[in-house]
């Protein structure tokens, strides 16, 4: 299985190549420093707020998990930097990856 069909299913896996062992990211089904195969890692992984915005009640930001890998998501709750949030919805809409952290 591949990254986006984990997604779709509402699972966020970390793709880590079986050789070097690096995190690839963007996702890929080989690794863009030793084109080995790709694995996913499933887990409830937690990430931290690097930053993040707001909308009257609405929170987004850049959430890094790993130390490399960053996305955007909704946060649920008032958010700081440096907070740790874990994911707690994720998938693919209207063609569309989609998170939200709390």
């Amino acid at each position: 299985m591949n990254f986006e069909t984990k997604l779709k299913e509402g699972k966020f896996c970390i793709p880590k190549c079986d050789e070097c062992k690096k995190i690839v990211w963007p996702p890929s089904d080989f690794c863009n420093h030793c084109f080995g195969k790709v694995s996913l890692k499933e887990g409830d992984f937690e990430g931290k707020i690097i930053e993040f915005s707001s909308k009257e009640k609405e929170f987004f930001g850049v959430i890094e998990f790993e130390k490399t890998i960053r996305i955007m998501a909704n946060i649920l709750k008032k958010p700081e930097i440096g907070q740790t949030v874990k994911i707690s919805n994720c998938g693919i809409s209207k063609g569309t990856y989609f998170f939200q952290v709390s």
